[in-house]
């Protein structure tokens, strides 16, 4: 296998390593794509290829399942039909989308010239943000509790008469926590200030529901919940509206112009309605599974995991290992086959302490010691088992190497 990372090229050859098993817990970077998902979007390779705003007979057959794709998309986050769901590449897109949209739609013409996000945000809210700062914008970046919670309260004490926008994420991809959204769309819609959620780590896990929590933004990709990478959604509360990112043709009735991923949307509308459909397995199975691993990691000293259960998305174990590097443990877990990460995948080139455990307050020691273990439905006993034998065997021995332990 070989891997490319920046200039440099990594080949890793499995066979030669002897490694026997192969165990992916990394699904907050990305799943895999399920069979049944696969096998719903192929025909949209070979045969039924047409572009579905083209008025012949290839065009015209692919729309139905277009169609079909889009009921699963509204149904499965609970829009209405008078509400608006965009599709594009990723998340990504879609929250830069909102944030740069908001620049030109209210915040430049109005005294409006305030945005509120948080520090836990995904880098691409908190560039989106920085960018509109070097125009003049005014942002807020508030500060997760020690529980790695943004409150309500927060939100609401830093809302001013300026304010145009709130931007907090469902759930937290390095920790899992599960912010409450509910509470804080309450507070926005008091306050007239509209809400965005940037919803990739939640959908598939928790039940995303915007017939009982307001917000007017969320965004979502495909490939966090067991669809294909390249297609993500953006979904716009009916009367609202945002100028296109992309200029060009009337696609998606001029939200977003391109020609329409009909494979990449077949899909994810498949992939939603499946994941809907595993949430519960998702909270009994794969919690405690997820659990299993938490209380084996918690027998050895000084380790730290950080949010309390019952606040994180059921698959998601964020810890902190006293003494042992966050890097030197993805190393030794890499070398046996199992697949984890120090954190968000889009910032893991960086070497920087990891600035969600510096904002729950972590020492700078425990800060540069996060490791993420995300597990998903396709997780199984036996590589939960495995993992624990490897990580504890790679504690002791680490920390024997630590200068500092």
């Amino acid at each position: 296998m070989t891997v490319y990372s920046n200039c440099h090229v990594i080949t890793f050859n499995y066979r030669q390593s002897g490694i026997m098993e192969r165990i992916y817990l990394d699904n907050n970077a990305t799943t895999i794509v399920d069979p049944a998902v696969r096998d719903t979007m192929e025909p949209f390779y070979c045969h039924m290829y047409g572009n579905p705003n083209s008025l012949h007979l290839f065009g015209i057959e692919v729309r139905p399942y277009l169609h079909q794709a889009m009921e699963q998309l509204y149904s499965g986050i609970g829009a209405s039909d008078a509400d608006d769901i965009i599709i594009n590449s990723c998340a990504t897109e879609g929250n830069n989308t909102v944030i740069l949209g908001f620049y030109f739609n209210l915040l430049k013409d109005t005294r409006k010239k305030h945005i509120i996000t948080t520090q836990l945000e995904h880098p691409c809210v908190r560039e989106s943000c920085r960018f509109l700062e070097r125009h003049g914008v005014k942002v807020t970046y508030l500060a997760p509790d020690r529980d790695g919670l943004i409150t309500a309260k927060m939100v609401k004490d830093a809302i001013t008469d300026q304010t145009a926008l709130v931007s907090v994420m469902w759930a937290n991809n390095e920790t899992g926590i599960i912010l409450p959204i509910e509470e804080i769309s309450k507070v926005c819609k008091e306050q007239g200030v509209y809400l965005h959620s940037d919803a990739v780590q939640a959908i598939g896990k928790v039940k995303v529901d915007l017939q009982k929590v307001r917000v007017d933004f969320l965004t979502f990709s495909a490939h966090k919940f067991h669809g294909p990478k390249g297609v993500g959604g953006l979904y716009i509360r009916d009367g609202l509206n945002l100028p296109p990112l992309l200029h060009g043709g009337e696609q998606m009735g001029g939200h977003r112009a391109g020609t329409v991923n009909v494979a990449g949307t077949v899909a994810m509308g498949k992939a939603i309605e499946l994941a809907n459909a595993s949430l519960d397995f998702e909270n009994r199975e794969v919690r405690r599974l997820r659990d299993k691993l938490e209380d084996a990691l918690l027998k050895n000293a000084d380790v730290l995991v950080v949010g309390k259960r019952e606040l994180r998305t059921p698959n998601t174990l964020y810890v902190s290992i006293r003494g042992v590097e966050g890097e030197s443990m993805i190393w030794d877990l890499n070398q046996n086959g199992i697949a984890a990460s120090t954190g968000s995948a889009c910032a893991s080139e960086s070497l920087e302490a990891s600035p969600i455990l510096t904002a729950i307050g972590a020492d700078r020691e425990l800060a540069h010691t996060g490791v993420r273990f995300s597990l998903s439905r396709f997780t199984t006993e036996k590589e939960i088992d495995i993992t624990i034998e490897v990580a504890n065997k790679a504690i002791e021995r680490l920390r024997q190497l630590s200068t500092s332990y």
